[in-house]
């Protein structure tokens, strides 16, 4: 089981260090690419045509890459808005304002843990020892 954490570009590297550390916690396998929905259209279709099993999208300003990526693959993406202008604010509409038919889960601004945390719960429901270490991490919250 595999993830993709793409960037939109590579100023988004902060968060997806946020994404790469929870994954690596939990022992689960990623690639990180940085390709722009607006710049290299080409490349965001090429890489959501690829077999990742969840998707986590990193976007700022009009952050349509969520959207893109989810427009060529039937597989869970994960948006994560940056940021970067309005206090993210826009960045946060344009992702969980899909029109209906390309659903794109959306966290919290800048909160590439929580898109990590998702991808991860997605996972588990066909991973057993990954549900167990997601069920221990969720005791250690609790002390």
């Amino acid at each position: 089981m595999k993830v993709l954490v793409v960037m939109g570009s590579k100023s988004d590297s902060h968060i997806a260090e946020k994404v790469t550390k929870v994954l690596d916690e939990f022992g689960v396998s990623y690639d990180v690419e940085v390709a722009s929905a607006h710049r290299n259209p080409k490349k965001v279709e090429e890489l959501a045509k690829k077999d990742y099993d969840v998707f986590i999208a990193i976007a700022g300003l009009s952050a349509a890459l969520p959207g893109v990526i989810a427009a060529h693959t039937t597989k869970p993406v994960i948006g994560v808005p940056v940021s970067a202008k309005l206090g993210g604010l826009d960045s946060l509409l344009s992702i969980a304002q899909m029109p209906p038919g390309v659903p794109v889960a959306t966290v919290g601004i800048d909160n590439g843990k929580n898109a990590a945390l998702l991808a991860i719960e997605i996972l588990a429901l066909k991973d057993e020892s990954l549900k167990k270490k997601l069920e221990e991490y969720r005791k250690r919250m609790q002390s």
